[in-house]
């Protein structure tokens, strides 16, 4: 086991990859004339064995300044560089050629070894032109590798600043969300309350105490939803209903409330509280400025992947609409606007349109998501009408 990791611990070491480099290709330089010599030659004189590797050792001593000279070389231009590299390997091929020569007449006794200078010669020039193309590889190697690291902690530090941006985006998206919830319940706390208030005043307790309890369970159910939560229609309808029979307990017979959901609408996610702002904001402009009040008309239904919703009211129409005394104008419908903005992008529609003979027509389009693997075509509309 410790074999593989001390392999390793070299191999990733700049100076032990140079001595690891440098072993093997001096000790190759005597191995194979060594084995030519026995296999060829069929002889293995020691005087020759012994000349080899102390020509090895020779080459691997005079490698060291050569490398030295590269290094302060190395910033130089290219063209000017080579023509250094090739000078300074003749250089050093000729007295490794004189030492090895030097070496095998004091081993030897041949004194003629001195004619055979040009062919030693050639065959230095050629081993020290490979060891000088070896070092320079090994140089550019350890740049890449460098280069390489680099742009790992790059693209790990890049990776790093988008989680943490998309932590923070999420972050404030949540609290925009929120935001606008909470922007959206004090209008609807408000009338609320006003209600409970003129009902107490009227000594009309039984009402007075129904209101407060589906006012509680409205509120317990706003609190435990997040805004970026995504609920089936057929929950966000339920919730809708509560909200409206809230509402009847204010207006009675004056508020009139239909639903038409088709059966694959039903399983549809859509944004937690996202109809309850709609009918509020119908209420206020069709049936409070009204005495003879007016009916709002929920539909959803599934085309082409998409979830279309409508919230439609035969009020006064766009032009003639007026609030009620001590309320707002435009909040539910501007948060509506940028809760959809911020959870669906360019991936959603939201249009409002006046209808004939008068009223509001708020359409809204987002992405079909169900549990329900196949997006279902808009038939086997079933209806449902909530009065009380």
């Amino acid at each position: 086991m410790q074999s593989p990791n001390l392999l390793k611990t070299v191999m990733q070491d700049h100076t032990s990859q140079y001595w690891v480099g440098q072993f093997i290709f001096w000790f190759g330089l005597s191995v194979v004339p060594f084995l030519g010599i026995v296999f060829w030659y069929n002889t293995t004189k020691l005087v020759y064995v012994e000349h080899m590797f102390l020509q090895a050792a020779l080459g691997l001593l005079l490698s060291f300044p050569l490398g030295w000279f590269y290094s302060i070389i190395w910033k130089l231009g290219p063209i000017l560089r080579m023509c250094l590299v090739l000078s300074m390997a003749g250089a050093v091929a000729a007295l490794w050629t004189a030492l090895r020569v030097v070496t095998y007449i004091w081993l030897t006794g041949e004194v003629n070894t001195w004619n055979d200078f040009g062919g030693w010669y050639f065959g230095a020039f050629y081993i020290f032109l490979c060891w000088s193309a070896l070092y320079h590889g090994m140089i550019y190697y350890r740049l890449l590798e460098i280069e390489h690291a680099e742009r790992l902690k790059e693209v790990a530090h890049t990776k790093e600043e988008q989680i943490k941006r998309l932590k923070a985006e999420s972050i404030a998206r949540e609290a925009q969300l929120k935001m606008l919830r909470y922007q959206i319940n004090p209008h609807f706390l408000f009338n609320t309350l006003h209600a409970i208030y003129a009902l107490i005043k009227l000594k009309d307790e039984y009402r007075a105490l129904g209101m407060i309890a589906k006012l509680g369970k409205f509120l317990r159910y706003s609190l435990e939803y997040d805004p970026q939560l995504q609920v089936n229609l057929e929950d966000e309808i339920n919730t809708v209903t509560l909200y409206v029979n809230i509402e009847k307990v204010r207006f009675s017979d004056r508020l009139s409330v239909e639903f038409d959901i088709s059966e694959p609408a039903k399983t549809a996610r859509v944004p937690s509280l996202l109809l309850q702002p709609l009918i509020e904001n119908a209420i206020k402009y069709a049936i409070a400025t009204r005495e003879e009040g007016g009916q709002i008309r929920i539909k959803a239904s599934v085309e082409h992947g998409e979830l279309l919703l409508d919230v439609i009211d035969n009020g006064p129409g766009l032009a003639g609409a007026k609030p009620a005394p001590g309320q707002t104008t435009g909040v539910g419908l501007r948060n509506t606007r940028e809760r959809l903005q911020t959870l669906y992008g360019d991936q959603h529609q939201f249009q409002i349109k006046e209808t004939q003979p008068s009223g509001v027509h708020i359409s809204i389009r987002i992405p079909y998501e169900s549990v329900v693997s196949d997006v279902p075509d808009n038939t086997n509309k079933k209806t449902y009408n909530f009065t009380g």
